[in-house]
């Protein structure tokens, strides 16, 4: 990961969170795995998410800034190694009560992301010391046939989702509850301890258990929600399925997850698509195989037929001496491929049918036909197998 996080999604460095959340949606929408072509998709998804969790923390952006790329890398791989750590010029801080780049003494640590969690919390801070945090994703499935991932389509969907209340806008407590100053925090909304541990002194920043980060507290209860500031109903969500979708892809609709807490983000609705097997054509990537009859004299002296495909009939010619399961490639008639590059192929293979039973004069015509060829022949003892072996 040689690229600075900034670069990496594109955005200057005194971007907003906002800024910093949208770049990091486009770079989802370009290189997720499971909608993008590019070879390298996977390791460019990682990177752009872990810069995203870097910098839309604050007391990390704060560190990252202040140790610059390299270093503050370098501090993760030490705290996650041998338990030493970076200081503020990029030297290692020792036992006891060294400095470090948090300020404070403490000797090494395992995990550097528990530390980071256990000094700052989880989620950003807001205007009164809560944090606020980001709905969770929901994840749902919907099944559809092979036609339908040809076209592409729209799909309503019913999933159960909680919601804000309509109630309290999702603040817990009535707007005419009296609210008075949390004496556990003094109105921080967090409360700050210092733990004497094997690595050394440890402070570790919380949320105030009692008001649960808000700094207030309140003496009415939502009555619909409980307090929760949640709801939880049934919702209709429109789905829009793209032309040439593959079996197990993952559809993502921002903001349709769950509420965040205290002024978040809603989470995203992660929608699975699952395809239905077909009864006439299996699909291999973006092209298409299917299985075609024709009759004995059509593979014999050739002849234009009509095949099915998912865009309707077409035809193609079937050239004099056609051998049974011999394969036919019809360009353009598979798949469509995504964001509009052309479709893939069908692949037809061709299957020559035996009559079961044959009338007087077709059998004469056969046995003068083996008979011009030099060949005596007994119809009831397997004429058209050695008919097909002779061609």
């Amino acid at each position: 990961m040689t690229q600075d996080f900034y670069e990496i999604l594109g955005i200057s460095r005194d971007a907003s969170e906002e800024e910093i959340e949208d770049a990091y949606r486009e770079a989802v929408r370009e290189y997720h795995p499971d909608v993008s072509d590019d070879p390298d998709a996977e390791e460019k998804f990682k990177t752009a998410k872990k810069a995203k969790e870097v910098l839309t923390d604050d007391e990390k952006r704060q560190l990252y800034d202040r140790l610059g790329h390299e270093q503050f890398l370098e501090a993760e791989k030490r705290g996650a190694t041998d338990g030493d750590r970076a200081g503020p010029g990029g030297g290692r801080a020792g036992g006891g009560g060294a400095g470090g780049p948090f300020g404070g003494g403490a000797g090494g640590f395992g995990d550097v992301q528990d530390i980071f969690d256990q000094f700052f919390g989880g989620g950003r801070r807001g205007g009164n010391g809560s944090r606020t945090r980001s709905g969770q994703d929901l994840k749902t499935q919907l099944t559809i046939d092979l036609g339908d991932a040809y076209d592409g389509l729209e799909k309503r969907v019913t999933i159960p989702r909680p919601r804000e209340c309509p109630e309290c806008g999702g603040t817990g407590h009535p707007p005419e509850a009296d609210a008075q100053q949390c004496p556990e925090c003094n109105g921080r909304g967090q409360r700050t301890q210092v733990r004497q541990t094997a690595f050394g002194r440890m402070q570790q920043t919380a949320a105030c258990p009692r008001c649960e980060g808000e700094g207030t507290l309140y003496d009415q209860t939502c009555s619909t929600c409980g307090g929760d500031g949640i709801v939880r109903e049934r919702d209709e969500i429109t789905v829009d399925i793209p032309a040439g979708v593959k079996d197990g892809q993952t559809r993502r609709i921002r903001g349709k997850g769950a509420p965040g807490e205290r002024g978040g983000s809603n989470g995203d609705l992660l929608v699975e698509i699952s395809v239905r097997d077909h009864p006439e054509f299996e699909r291999d990537g973006d092209d298409l195989r299917t299985r075609t009859a024709i009759s004995f004299p059509q593979a014999v002296f050739g002849d234009t037929v009509e095949i099915g495909t998912l865009d309707g009939p077409v035809e193609f010619d079937v050239p004099a001496g056609t051998q049974s399961g011999e394969t036919f490639r019809l360009r353009g008639k598979g798949m469509p491929r995504l964001r509009g590059r052309g479709h893939g192929d069908l692949y037809a293979t061709v299957q020559v049918v035996t009559p079961e039973s044959l009338s007087d004069e077709q059998r004469e015509a056969l046995e003068a036909f083996a008979e011009a060829g030099g060949e005596e022949i007994d119809v009831d003892q397997g004429f058209f197998e050695r008919l097909r072996n002779s061609l």
